[in-house]
């Protein structure tokens, strides 16, 4: 009975990656619906390179 138990959980997994990417690939996810044209970007800001403040310029 235990091993039947694991089985579905694995094909429950296994199901629930398949929507995953299915909805991934359509561009369309349930969690950010908002986002969905949007890209995430990066929140690291861009430095300034300390070069051009050694020359002066």
């Amino acid at each position: 009975m235990s091993s039947e138990k694991k089985l579905s959980t694995q094909e429950l997994v296994r199901q629930q990656l398949e929507k995953k990417k299915q909805s991934q690939a359509n561009g369309s996810s349930k969690m950010n619906g908002n986002n969905a044209g949007h890209k995430m970007k990066s929140q690291q800001t861009k430095k300034t390179s300390t070069t051009r403040r050694k020359m002066g310029s």
